[in-house]
């Protein structure tokens, strides 16, 4: 097993005149696979910051890590008069492990947000990709099976061959199908935020999609499954409930695995690629 780590611990920041000269905090790991060339996978999560992934023509996963300058994004009105300000910054902690063609990168910066860039060879991959506060989820030009999260932020797949699961509390999720896994199941939800994939024109799948609070737009010509809606009845403590679900069912080209779309505020696009 292969760890690298990255700790960066003090930045000095010089306040002189009114202006500010910042050392931007930055530094690279380069992983190399077990088995170049070969299906990987990769695992990364942040607390608070952003993730770019994209493929390219390499072996390695190259991870270039970034820290933000809280102190550039406002605060205070200036009285230093002219004295220089020393700050401690924030703190780089990042490792990445790699074992059998796994690549697993950590950070220990729970605070301090953080944007990471990673080069992934375009061989096929199946990758874990979560943040949670303060950046978005960008991934392009990669093959195989991806599950992304955010919480508070944006999901943008472009490019993607395979298939793709996405889940973001507050934000967007827009993603752009090169080919697609006829065999594979997907699902795209957000609680606050519009739902927007395109797909191959091929793409053959049973889909179910709601939108509580928005509207629902389809490329696609949908045969509508007439059985539904479905009710529910249940009883409990003599107490009887009937559900009517309010979600859209139908078939994409006779039919495949099933494609799930959702959002509670939001609307829903379901595109055919040109």
């Amino acid at each position: 097993m292969k760890t690298m780590k990255i700790i960066t611990a003090f930045v000095v920041t010089l306040l002189l005149s009114g202006q500010v000269m910042a050392q931007e905090q930055k530094e690279q790991l380069v992983v190399p696979l077990s088995e170049p060339g070969k299906p990987f996978k990769l695992n990364v999560g942040l607390i608070t910051g952003s993730i770019k992934v994209v493929g390219y023509e390499g072996k390695d996963v190259v991870i270039d890590v970034t820290g933000e300058d809280k102190k550039k994004k406002g605060g205070s009105s200036d009285r230093s008069g002219g004295m220089k300000r020393i700050t401690a910054g924030n703190n780089l902690d990042v490792s990445a492990e790699e074992k059998d063609n796994t690549v697993r990168i950590h950070t220990g910066a729970i605070n301090s947000g953080i944007t990471l860039e990673i080069k992934v060879p375009m061989s096929e991959a199946k990758m874990k990709v979560s943040t949670i506060n303060g950046g978005d989820i960008i991934i392009s030009n990669v093959n195989g099976e991806l599950e992304t999260s955010n919480t508070n932020g944006n999901i943008t797949l472009t490019g993607i061959s395979g298939s793709a699961v996405a889940n973001t509390t507050n934000g967007d999720i827009k993603v752009s199908f090169k080919t697609i896994d006829a065999k594979a199941a997907m699902a795209f939800s957000s609680f606050n935020g519009a739902v927007d994939v395109t797909f191959p024109a091929t793409l053959k799948a049973n889909v179910k999609l709601k939108s509580d609070q928005g509207d629902i737009y389809s490329d696609f010509d949908i045969d509508p499954d007439k059985s539904q809606p479905k009710v529910n009845k249940t009883t409990k403590n003599g107490t009887y409930r009937i559900n009517i679900e309010s979600w859209v069912y139908g078939k994409i080209n006779l039919g495949g695995p099933e494609v799930m779309m959702k959002t509670w505020n939001g609307n829903i696009y379901i595109r055919k690629a040109k």
